[in-house]
């Protein structure tokens, strides 16, 4: 198989064109994404189907799970389509969700998302601790945890909590959030399906929203992760992001 694997601001995933020969399945998912004995990689991006304009794809967690939706995942296809065809904008369409994309500056993608749904805060219990959560919709789930300093113990004793919390059937993305003057938030990152991650476009998606709708924060929002900053606009429930997407290596695996 072949395969290009791409980071944004270090989310790394494995990008392939699905093949009905050899498909994908979750075992085989988690053979590429482990660091040891696979390839190493936050996920696959599987193209299902394409054209000079658009790109249908299919984005499965290391876990072996599948995602609704990937900020990330969304813009490296987005910037592989652009990179392979004289287009200067693209849609990504992936569980029947659009993302349209323009290529700006250098290794930059601007793209929009769509809606964010920014729903009522809820207190839960989690981890002996009973704290404030704004879940929010991006075309996956997320729980905005506002807090007053960051910490990895903390994000590792919250994040699965959170993630696989009774609230959340489905399971849900976390993010530990903390505002700064009226244009930054720093965040860390708890996937569903991944773990901590240095960076995703969705949370920032979900952090800016939920940030301008409770008044955090104005918009545009600067959503510093530990991988690097992405620059989120948020006008009513519309979110456009823009961030770099950079392609490491091309290769061929037998796994």
């Amino acid at each position: 198989m072949r395969f290009e694997k791409w980071h944004a601001l270090g989310n790394a995933y494995l990008l392939v064109m699905a093949d009905e020969a050899v498909p994908l399945h979750p075992e085989r998912i988690r053979r590429l994404c482990d660091a040891n004995t696979g390839i190493g990689s936050d996920g696959v991006l599987e193209v299902v189907g394409h054209d000079d304009r658009q790109a249908e794809i299919r984005i499965w967690n290391p876990d072996g799970s599948q995602a609704e939706m990937s900020g990330n995942g969304t813009r490296i296809a987005a910037a592989w389509l652009l990179r392979a065809t004289a287009a200067t904008e693209v849609e990504i369409t992936v569980a029947g969700r659009r993302v349209r994309a323009t290529a700006a500056r250098d290794c930059q993608v601007r793209q929009s998302l769509g809606e964010a749904i920014v729903a009522d805060d809820l207190v839960l219990d989690v981890a002996g601790e009973r704290i404030a959560v704004t879940p929010v919709d991006v075309g996956n789930p997320h729980a905005v945890v506002l807090r007053d300093a960051l910490s990895r113990d903390d994000l590792f004793r919250l994040g699965p909590a959170l993630e696989s919390h009774p609230t959340f059937p489905h399971r849900t993305n976390v993010q530990l959030a903390r505002p700064e003057p009226r244009d930054t938030v720093s965040v860390l990152v708890w996937e569903r399906g991944a773990g901590e991650t240095s960076a995703s476009g969705s949370s920032a998606a979900a952090v800016a929203a939920a940030a301008v709708t409770r008044g955090w924060c104005d918009s545009p929002v600067r959503i510093a992760m530990p991988g690097g900053a992405l620059t989120v606009s948020v006008r009513g429930r519309e979110v456009t992001l823009e961030g770099p997407a950079e392609r490491i290596y091309v290769g061929e695996t037998d796994l």
